[in-house]
């Protein structure tokens, strides 16, 4: 069955019969799999804007990219576990999207959708979970609030997952990423989107999205309490130096630890128009330093081994000057998974894909984590 999908939707695997321009359809000379992130990438430039697939015809990613010997992990998404990523990631933010516009008017908050939303994110994670880890990756700078609080959600369900939580806790803790920043839409736009930092003053208002939060929780009906407490403690500290109710020690539980843990992680590894997003090894460098006062230290080395040192999909270069995309886990030896490279440093150039298995390439290793923003370049067309 064909199915017309924009060119930005398009992904290796994905068997391809007619391309479209802004002025004409045309069927393939060669119909075929997409198996190059160069092909993706030359059709862009050829200004195609949509194309046809066979839905029904879809390769196995794992075996179109890395023939090498296998190493004991977890393997980058399948083309039609994206696919499937990508339209949950549209839905959410398009449910979100009404929600916090329903808050702003003041209307009556609909529970059901944001349940059944709650419920798909868990399902997902469950059997895509690196294919919504790449699309929720991808950000949009003008939509930070729901980026991040989607992204809170899907992280807090992997978190919870990785900690053995049952599927109806999952659901919950959902339900509270998607809301546990919800008194923001209230903020002063002026604070909320300053491009720097913000004074004493400012910082004191941005605090109320707490005070903010908890009038609109209140209105929620049927809201869990695992989900109230994910917005109400996200900014408690272990010190008692937190807000909104400075908390300290014991009366901060597992959910409100994990969720300033998962706060923080995603608030440093987004890009904003005032900083660069950190890679995730050095935002967990930074987090170590928040341990034990602010964070609670066994939690965060479980989120660390949850979300991998170099999670997959994360920019990495390596000693001899490529870059790449980590393609898969090595479990054995967590700093030494496959890297897809396409990349040079040292000639600031594009070059051959390469998949280079660092267990197996003792000479070579990673050098850094690194971010398309410090590179200047977009590495879309290799994911």
């Amino acid at each position: 069955m064909l199915q017309k999908i924009s060119i930005q939707q398009l992904t290796l695997g994905m068997y391809v019969e007619h391309i479209e321009t802004e002025h004409s359809r045309t069927r393939m000379a060669k119909p075929g799999y997409v198996r190059r992130p160069e092909t993706i990438e030359k059709l862009r430039q050829s200004g195609v804007q949509h194309i046809w697939v066979d839905a029904d015809q879809l390769l196995n990613l794992d075996e179109i990219h890395y023939k090498g010997p296998l190493v004991r992990g977890k393997y980058a998404a399948t083309g039609a576990d994206m696919e499937q990523a990508r339209e949950l990631i549209d839905a959410s933010k398009q449910q979100l999207c009404r929600l916090l516009k329903d808050i702003y008017a003041n209307k009556p908050i609909d529970m059901a959708p944001i349940e059944d939303l709650g419920l798909s994110i868990v399902d997902n994670i469950f059997e895509r979970q690196h294919a919504v880890a790449w699309i929720s990756g991808i950000r949009d700078k003008s939509a930070y609030l729901m980026e991040h609080s989607l992204n809170v959600a899907f992280l807090l369900v992997n978190f919870g997952k990785h900690l053995g939580f049952d599927h109806h806790t999952l659901q919950e803790l959902a339900v509270g990423g998607i809301v546990h920043d919800i008194g923001k839409v209230l903020v002063a736009d002026e604070v909320l989107n300053k491009p720097g930092k913000l004074t004493a003053e400012e910082f004191d208002h941005m605090k109320l999205h707490q005070v903010f939060s908890q009038p609109v929780l209140d209105s929620i009906p049927d809201l869990s309490q695992t989900a109230r407490d994910v917005s109400l403690m996200h900014h408690e500290k272990l010190d008692g130096n937190g807000y909104p109710n400075g908390l300290q020690g014991e009366e901060i539980h597992t959910i409100g630890r994990m969720s300033g843990i998962v706060d923080i992680y995603d608030a440093l590894t987004a890009d904003r128009c005032y900083k660069r997003a950190m890679s995730p090894s050095e935002a967990f460098k930074i987090m170590m330093g928040l341990t034990p006062f602010h964070l609670d230290p066994t939690l965060l080395r479980a989120f660390i081994q949850c979300i991998g040192f170099y999670p997959i999909g994360s920019l990495v270069e390596l000693v001899d000057g490529r870059i790449g995309l980590v393609w898969q886990e090595n479990l054995d030896d967590i700093t030494r998974p496959v890297v897809k490279t396409f990349y040079s440093v040292r000639s600031n150039h594009f070059r051959e894909v390469e998949y280079i298995d660092l267990g197996r390439r003792h000479d070579l290793r990673i050098a850094r984590a690194t971010s398309e923003g410090a590179l200047d370049i977009c590495v879309d067309a290799f994911r």
